[in-house]
């Protein structure tokens, strides 16, 4: 009898969203470094430096802590200890310095 291996399964609210130029260019950068259906975006806080926390926002494999949301169509990857700092989060992109 094989072992049976449940798929993580994408959570149903997320708490954050993409503005219309986010959700472009995020598509455009799954198609352009070919990124796959194992990896998804994490957004996430980090600790250090003068002004306390750092958002981080990068292409990466699940890990055993990661909730997974779908976001317009977009894997998201968050660390559970990271939610409270980016419920309601909205992210954005622009063209320039």
């Amino acid at each position: 009898m094989k072992d049976i291996v449940e798929q993580p399964k994408a959570d149903t609210t997320a708490p954050i969203t993409f503005t219309e130029g986010a959700k472009c260019e995020l598509k455009r950068l799954i198609e352009t470094l070919n990124i796959g259906e194992e990896q998804g975006l994490r957004i996430g806080v980090k600790g250090g430096g003068c002004a306390g926390l750092s958002y981080l926002l990068a292409f990466d494999s699940k890990e055993d802590d990661d909730n997974i949301y779908m976001v317009d169509g977009v894997k998201v990857l968050m660390k559970k200890a990271s939610l409270m700092y980016l419920v309601g989060m909205q992210v954005d992109w622009e063209e320039g310095l």
